[in-house]
């Protein structure tokens, strides 16, 4: 919600470069930590953000008397010089205050899709309209109506690693049912109205996970405790009552697509995919939460040739890519694809779903 302010965003993430210096602007501190050197003394390690991004700020000195005002979920403003330190650009912090929240535009640091969210809304329930199982084409509707509709089209699709932005997951989701699409017309054996319903209800749940009422999205105490697979089998379930021509033997194939669709039992998948339509779930949302990370990278490397990035843990690998004046994407290059790439040497192996 926008406030007129003496603190309006002037400089964004996107915009640093080496050696520049920063002058009271503000940024939310996504992440903190308190550390030492080897010497013994205390630092503080911070994550800032805004809408179009992240970046790695360190404050050397004083960080006792600063770390009270630098919390996770705080907005500071910062006098800072932009540093290159293993490749990418870090904050060097000279000092920092608390910002006051009523003074800042409260959009500048939330990152949002690229694409319009009604656009976004009317292309999901055409797809669900174009269903041909009308027991399943209802079931779609019973979930896909009023709050829930409303909440999914808000959602992140992650708290970091992928489509972690406002409007993110219902992206993730489209960009997953254009590939189901073209994937079942290409294999006989896929059922293309099961495996569509699949892709829409896979992540469902990731409205009741996290909290993301504002940045920094976190995770709700129930999304901790039971999660988006456990989650969304109880919606699918209730939903499911309230259409009673819809067999069974379908609700229990749903149910399958989305405990399965994380693909391994160490990934947090309670059963491995068993069907053919499982397997290809797991696949393309693997393939597009992966590309979708990629994008990030790509937007926060300059120039035109292909490069090296430092070593990414979540994939295990160095990745060799075009910087952002070379990304032919599909136009997510502005506000939240480099949201997911900053965050890459904080994370483990394991994907954040």
């Amino acid at each position: 919600m926008p406030y007129s302010s003496s603190q309006a965003k002037q400089i964004f993430v996107r915009d640093l470069q080496e050696n520049q210096q920063i002058n009271n602007e503000p940024f939310l501190v996504s992440r903190f930590v308190q550390a030492e050197t080897k010497t013994g003394k205390a630092y503080l390690s911070l994550t800032l953000m805004d809408k179009s991004g992240e970046i790695e700020a360190r404050l050397w000195d004083r960080a006792e008397h600063f770390a009270p005002l630098a919390q996770e979920g705080s907005f500071i403003t910062v006098q800072a010089t932009v540093d290159l330190f293993n490749g990418q650009l870090q904050l060097r912090l000279h000092t920092l205050s608390a910002a006051e929240e009523d003074k800042l535009v409260l959009n500048d640091f939330f990152p949002a899709s690229h694409r319009p969210r009604e656009e976004m809304i009317r292309e999901l329930k055409k797809r669900i309209k174009g269903i041909q199982d009308k027991p399943l084409q209802r079931l779609l509707e019973e979930i896909f109506h009023g709050e829930t509709l409303a909440r999914f089209a808000q959602a992140p699709a992650a708290k970091k690693m992928h489509h972690a932005y406002l409007g993110g997951l219902l992206e993730h989701t489209l960009s997953m049912a254009h590939m189901a699409e073209a994937a079942a017309k290409h294999y006989p054996l896929i059922n293309a109205d099961l495996l569509l319903a699949g892709v829409l209800l896979h992540d469902l749940a990731k409205i009741e996970e996290f909290d993301y009422s504002r940045p920094a999205f976190n995770y709700t105490d129930r999304g901790r405790l039971v999660g988006h697979l456990v989650l969304g089998v109880d919606m699918l379930r209730r939903a499911a009552d309230k259409v009673p021509d819809l067999p069974m033997a379908t609700v229990d194939q749903l149910a399958h697509l989305i405990l399965s669709h994380h693909g391994q039992l160490e990934f947090g998948s309670p059963v491995l995919p068993m069907t053919p339509e499982a397997m290809l779930l797991h696949h393309l949302d693997d393939m597009d939460a992966k590309m979708n990370f990629l994008e990030g990278m790509m937007v926060q490397m300059d120039g035109d040739e292909q490069q090296w990035t430092t070593f990414q843990r979540p994939l295990q690998r160095y990745l060799y890519l075009r910087g952002r004046n070379s990304t032919n994407s599909t136009g997510n290059t502005d506000e939240g694809t480099a949201q997911a790439a900053k965050n890459a040497g904080q994370q483990q192996l394991l994907w954040e779903r």
